[in-house]
Formats: structure tokens, C-alpha cells, sequence
């Protein structure tokens, strides 16, 4: 057989991963080391439901009008835990896996819920804002709550509610409450908590609500005017999970009326949040751009796993972590 005849290029191509969004580096060299990459922010990612093979994504919407052009797509694979930025229901109609990776960013998270409830509690951004713009500050103005032996309402018993659980339990001998309907009824029993039968009952006796829970129809502003009028007038509400799981309306008229000492908010339901968003003109809201994961350990771990979960699809090895 003349070698004239052959194809060897075709043999050893490449596939091609799109890397959408801002990925750490050790995600996009592992991705690179066993694929052609097209990586954010080169504007060429677009063409992705065309060319690609293996896509890595983080916040970046997937449609199903992408995903019906989609004729290569053999896995998606999204950072993180929630995924209601991508269509699924259409990526299931076209055999395409979608992975996410979970658990990896569960002590970030964690720690960001807490970072925002001292934060409020104490009046840190507050008192930076004031001390940078040179305002007078008269400190008995301004006084924050202690947290120790305080009780704590965490709504959602995943990775990440458990090590929330874990660290107020530690640092400050709270009082847990928990609910998650879902969850089998002896979940954490190596915790100290009490379960409620309901939010509604869990509301009125916190002094902290925490959130930690995936963003779904039935979790959909979940807390309403309705769950905000039954807190106590100076609990603290923190969401780290999703921004659609809080009536934003409905949170910024309650504050606006002195109810609840204040909010700590790393997501919300337009992200990012516009500058005029009413409650970032609260004193008593602190907020993050969604950042909750953003550290150098859990970046380096989570953009790893998603690069290996593509590559493993590629080279013909069932999905990990899939939800359709």
C-alpha cells in the first residue's frame, strides 16, 4: 500500500476543548496537554457549538438553541455545583453529558458565609467604608452583636451546610437548626442540631440564616416578604448559594423598614449586580460578586477536575459527576 494513501493527520487530530470563562491555569495547561484549546477571552469561543468537542465552563449561559448546533459536543463540564445556567433538558435530547464538580468548593464557601456574617455582625465593611472616606465615626452609633451561643438556622444539609454546621459549632457553641426536607431523617448525626419540620418554624427563633441550597422552582424566592416579616427584627440573613433563592424586592423593603440587623449577599439574581441595585445602597448589606469559592486552593482543585472530567469523556471513559 503506497503511504500516499494514508491519512495520518486525521488519525492523531486533536479534539478541541472551549474553555468559556476565566478558568485557573492548571485547569486550561492540563486541558491543553491533551487537546487543542480555544480559552476565554479569545472572542473565537463562539464558535464553540460548531467546533468544539469538550467545553469547560463556568458562568457562561448554554442555550438550547447552542446546544441544537452542538453537532461535536461529546461533554460539558461546569465548575461547580449549581448548573441552571445551562439548558439541560436540551443537552439530554442531544446525548450530551453534563458534569459539574462537587464538593470541591465546600471549606470556601463555608468560610465566605462566615467572612460575610462577622462582616455584618461587626460592622467591618462599614467601618472601612467610613474610616477611608474620612467620616466622623461615633462608635455607640455603630455597635455590632457578639455571635457566641447564638442560634443558626442553615437551610440545606449538603457539603457545604455540614461544613458551615461544623464551624459555628466550633468557633462559637451555636445553636443549629436545620432544615432540609430532602434530606434522610438521620443526616448529620454526628452533629449536634435539631430539625425542623418546616421554615416557617425555623424562622422566628434564629439569630443567623444561612442558605445552602441549589437554586430550583421550589427554591425560588423561598424567602419572600412573607419569611422575612417572621425573623427577628435583628437577625442576620447570608446567602451564599443562589440569588433567585431571595425576593430581592421584598428583602430590600424589609431592611429599608428596619427589620433584620443586616445581609450578607454573595449572589444575586442579576449577577453582577447592577450599581444602582437598591440593596447596595443598604449600609447594613455587605456584598461579593459571587466569589464565595474564589481561592487559590479550591480554583486550583476545581479547574483540574473539570480539565480531567473532559478529558476523561474524549478519550472514551464514562462521565463523572453527571446530572442528565
Amino acid at each position: 500500500m503506497s503511504s500516499a494513501t494514508t491519512t495520518p493527520s486525521a488519525a492523531l487530530a486533536r479534539p478541541k476543548i472551549y474553555i468559556l470563562d476565566a478558568f485557573h491555569e492548571a485547569g486550561i495547561a492540563l486541558a491543553r496537554q491533551h487537546a487543542d484549546v480555544v480559552c476565554w477571552p479569545d472572542p473565537a469561543i463562539k464558535n464553540w457549538p460548531e467546533d468544539a468537542d469538550g467545553v469547560m465552563v463556568r458562568m457562561t449561559p448554554i442555550t438550547a438553541e447552542q446546544l441544537a448546533r452542538a453537532q461535536h459536543v461529546k461533554v460539558i463540564c461546569k465548575q461547580g455545583v449549581g448548573y441552571e445556567t445551562i439548558a439541560i433538558e436540551a443537552a439530554r435530547a442531544h446525548g450530551i453529558p453534563v458534569c459539574r464538580t462537587p464538593g470541591v468548593n465546600s471549606e470556601a464557601v463555608a468560610e465566605m458565609a462566615f467572612a460575610l456574617t462577622l462582616s455584618v455582625a461587626r460592622r467591618v465593611a462599614r467601618f472601612d467604608r467610613m474610616l477611608r472616606a474620612g467620616a466622623e465615626i461615633v462608635r455607640p452609633q455603630h455597635l455590632g452583636i457578639e455571635l457566641q451561643g447564638k442560634t443558626v438556622g442553615i437551610v440545606g444539609m449538603g457539603n457545604i451546610g455540614k461544613s458551615v454546621a461544623r464551624k459555628w459549632l466550633g468557633a462559637f457553641d451555636a445553636k443549629l437548626l436545620t432544615y432540609a426536607p430532602r434530606s434522610p431523617a438521620d443526616h448529620w448525626c454526628d452533629l449536634p442540631h435539631t430539625r425542623v419540620a418546616s421554615l416557617h418554624e425555623m424562622l422566628p427563633q434564629v439569630d443567623v440564616l444561612t442558605l445552602h441550597l441549589p437554586l430550583t422552582a421550589e427554591s425560588h424566592h423561598m424567602i419572600g416578604r412573607r419569611e422575612l416579616t417572621l425573623m427577628r427584627k435583628n437577625a442576620i440573613l447570608i446567602n451564599v448559594s443562589r440569588g433567585g433563592i431571595i425576593d430581592e424586592k421584598a428583602l430590600f423593603e424589609s431592611m429599608s423598614n428596619g427589620h433584620l440587623f443586616g445581609a450578607g449577599l454573595d449572589v444575586f439574581e442579576i449577577e453582577p449586580p447592577p450599581a444602582e441595585c437598591p440593596l447596595l445602597q443598604l449600609e447594613n448589606v455587605v456584598a461579593t460578586p459571587h466569589a464565595a469559592g474564589g481561592t487559590h486552593e479550591t480554583q486550583t482543585r476545581s479547574a483540574l477536575q473539570v480539565a480531567q472530567q473532559v478529558i476523561d469523556v474524549l478519550q472514551g471513559k464514562p462521565p463523572a459527576n453527571c446530572v442528565n
